[in-house]
């Protein structure tokens, strides 16, 4: 509560929640990367999904509903770009689940696609909000991989302590939103050094 002078006027300041954030992951990214273009730092866009449209009613003359539709072929990644001369690939994803992220929530050619990005020179990763804590980490491929590999014997999931250890926590921003960059920088350095 603010108290002027006078005291005839106060308000209170209310705290921005972030309990929707979850819902709205993905846009706060698009709009980071927004940020990003707008500010001439890095050029990263949200990947078409491919769509085979095979069916389309024309209700009325102004409108068109697809009703019948199918994916070309399997998508790699939710994002692709360009930052500081290094390709830049990632999906996004998010889990209810307060101890570990299932590795169900991604699929093979994915974890593939990332490890080829990351064997020919670009940065690759996963950026995973944890609805129950309201954080967002970032996970480079290599611990994704390995994790996939370990999957193939036993546990089929992230731990949530594991993501604390190999990942990067990125504190919620304002502008941008979610700073991935930050820690992508901080790769890049890794690479160059």
């Amino acid at each position: 509560m603010v108290g002027y002078p006078n005291q005839k006027k106060t308000f209170t300041r209310r705290k921005q929640s972030t309990s929707n954030r979850g819902m709205k992951f993905e846009q706060i990214i698009n709009e980071s990367n927004e940020y990003y273009k707008e500010h001439d730092i890095a050029v990263i866009y949200k990947k078409p999904i491919p769509i085979q449209i095979v069916k389309v009613d024309y209700p009325s003359r102004s409108g068109a509903v697809i009703t019948e539709a199918y994916y070309k072929v399997p998508s790699t990644t939710d994002y692709n770009g360009i930052y500081q001369g290094y390709y830049i690939d990632f999906e996004a994803k998010e889990t209810q689940n307060k101890t570990s992220f299932p590795l169900s929530n991604i699929h093979p050619h994915q974890i593939e696609h990332l490890m080829q990005v990351a064997k020919h020179g670009g940065i690759s990763f996963i950026l995973v909000y944890w609805k129950h804590s309201d954080e967002i980490y970032l996970l480079e491929a290599k611990h994704v991989h390995n994790y996939f590999i370990r999957s193939k014997k036993g546990r089929k999931s992230i731990t949530y302590d594991e993501m604390q250890q190999k990942g990067h926590l990125i504190p919620e921003g304002f502008a941008p939103r979610v700073p991935y960059l930050d820690v992508v920088t901080y790769l890049i350095q890794q690479k160059k050094a």
